[in-house]
C-alpha cells in the first residue's frame, strides 16, 4: 500500500470521521480492513493519513460499520506520529556560507527533549525566551555575596552530588562514534531519574540539555549528531536543578588516541583549576584565583579565556559573585564561609580570543586550536572549602588521565 501515491479526496458525510479518501493510481493488492470483508479496498481512513498511517476500506459502509472499533486505534496512532515528528533532525540555521575557525562544523540536531510535567522548573523553564526574571530582579551591588544557611547549603550539596553522577554517567557514555546529541539523550535521561531539570535548558533558549564542547568549541557548545572521532577532545558541562537548587560542574575527556599536545592541554587545564582552588579560603580576594590560574597556564605556553567567568550559585542559575580566571582582573569581593561559587577557567592552545557562532552560543577559538576545561563548585568553609562537586572519594583534585581516557 505504500508504493503508490493516494490523493484525499472527502466526500461530504457531516461527520469529518467518516469522510473517505480515494486511492489514486494502480488498484491495491490490499483487501478491506472491516473484519470478515474479503473485499478489494481502495479508499483510506481520512485520520490514519494525517499520521502517516493507511488503513483501506472497500466502501463508505464498511467504514460506517468498522468506526467504533476503528477510531480507538487513533489516539496511539498520534502519539507514535507526534513522538516520530519530534525526532526528526532539526536543521542548523544561519550557517550557509559561514567561514569556520578550524575543522568543526554545525550538524543536524535532535530537537529539545521533553521534561516531565510533574518536574519543578526554573523560572525560565517555559518562558518564550528563557529569560530568568528572578537572576534579573537581583541587584547584585546592593545584595552582595550570598551567605547561604546551613538548610540551604544541604540543598546545594544535593545538588551538586546529583550533578557529579549525572556527569560521571555521560562521561562513561563517550566512546569513538558516538554523536553529541547522544550524550544530550544520557544526560537528559539521568537528570529526569533524579528528578531533576537539565539547568541549560531553555535558559535564554538554549535548545539542549547540556554543553558539549568539542576541540576548538570553548563552552556552550549545542549537542547535535557530530560524531565524535578518534583524537577529539569533548568537554561535557552538566547542571541540574533540583528541590530548588542548581548543581553544576564539567569535565573535559580525550576520546581514543588524543596526541601528545592534546592531552598536555587537558592536564594544563586541569591543574589551572587545581591553582585556583587552593587558595580558596575565608579572606581570599575572588580577583587573586585570575592570576594563579594565568601563571599555570603559561607554563604550558596556554592562553586564559576573558570572556566568560566563574559564577555564584544556588538558588540561581547565575549570581553573584562573579570569577574571572586571567591575570589582573578587577573583581569585588572577599570569600567568607557561606559563599557558593563554581570555578571553570577554559584554557587555550592558542590566543585567548573567542568567536560566537551564528547560533548565538558555540564559543570557539578565533584560531581553531583546542581548548579545555574543568569546572567544580566549592563552598568556602571556616578553614579552607568543600569540593561540592568532587569525585567519590577526591575531596581535592587529583589529575588522572585515566579518569578522562575515552
Amino acid at each position: 500500500s505504500d508504493v503508490y501515491k493516494r490523493q484525499v479526496s472527502t466526500q461530504s458525510t457531516g461527520n469529518d470521521s467518516l469522510d473517505m479518501a480515494a486511492a489514486e493510481g494502480e488498484a491495491p493488492a490490499d483487501l478491506c480492513a472491516t473484519e470478515g470483508c474479503d473485499k478489494p479496498a481502495a479508499m483510506a481512513c481520512p485520520t490514519c493519513k494525517k499520521y502517516d498511517v493507511v488503513t483501506l476500506y472497500c466502501d463508505q459502509d464498511c467504514f460506517k460499520s468498522s468506526w467504533d472499533t476503528h477510531k480507538v486505534a487513533h489516539k496511539p496512532m498520534k502519539a507514535a506520529y507526534l513522538q516520530a515528528l519530534a525526532s526528526q533532525p532539526v536543521p542548523r540555521e544561519g550557517f550557509d556560507g559561514y567561514s569556520y575557525t578550524g575543522s568543526l562544523r554545525a550538524m543536524p540536531m535532535h530537537p529539545s527533549r521533553a521534561v516531565p510535567g510533574e518536574i519543578p522548573r526554573p523560572d525560565y523553564g517555559l518562558d518564550p525566551q528563557g529569560i530568568s526574571e528572578s537572576e534579573r530582579a537581583v541587584d547584585r551591588k546592593r545584595a552582595g555575596i550570598p551567605v547561604y544557611s546551613a538548610e540551604e547549603i544541604e540543598g546545594i550539596r544535593h545538588a551538586a552530588r546529583m550533578g557529579r553522577e549525572i556527569l560521571d554517567i555521560a562521561g562513561k557514555s563517550v566512546r569513538v562514534g558516538q554523536t553529541c546529541d547522544e550524550i544530550d539523550r544520557v544526560v537528559h535521561e539521568a537528570t529526569i531519574e533524579r528528578c531533576g531539570y537539565p539547568s541549560p535548558l531553555n535558559y535564554y533558549n538554549f535548545p539542549k540539555s547540556v554543553c558539549t564542547s568539542v576541540n576548538e568549541v570553548i563552552c556552550h557548545g549545542i549537542p547535535d549528531g557530530y560524531v565524535l572521532q578518534d583524537g577529539d577532545i569533548v568537554n561535557i558541562d552538566v547542571t541540574i536543578y533540583v528541590n530548588g537548587y542548581h548543581g553544576d560542574l564539567n569535565e573535559t575527556f580525550m576520546v581514543g588516541n588524543v596526541d601528545d599536545e592534546g592531552r598536555k592541554l587537558v592536564q594544563c587545564s586541569f591543574e589551572c583549576l587545581q591553582a585556583a582552588l587552593a587558595l580558596v579560603k575565608p579572606g581570599t580576594l575572588y580577583r587573586d584565583l585570575g592570576p594563579a590560574i594565568h601563571s599555570r597556564a603559561r607554563q604550558d605556553g596556554c592562553s586564559v579565556v576573558k570572556t566568560y567567568c566563574g559564577h555564584g550559585i544556588g538558588k540561581l542559575f547565575h549570581t553573584s559573585p562573579n570569577v574571572p580566571h586571567y591575570n589582573k582582573n578587577k573583581a569585588v569581593g572577599k570569600m567568607m564561609p557561606g559563599h557558593v561559587f563554581t570555578v571553570e577557567p577554559m584554557i587555550n592552545a592558542g590566543t585567548w580570543q573567542d568567536r560566537t557562532w551564528p547560533d548565538n552560543w558555540t564559543s570557539v577559538t578565533v584560531d581553531g586550536k583546542r581548548s579545555a576545561q574543568f569546572e567544580h563548585m566549592v563552598l568556602v568553609t571556616e578553614d579552607g572549602y568543600e569540593l561540592l562537586t568532587q569525585r567519590e572519594g577526591e575531596p581535592v583534585m587529583e589529575w588522572s588521565s585515566d579518569k578522562l581516557q575515552r
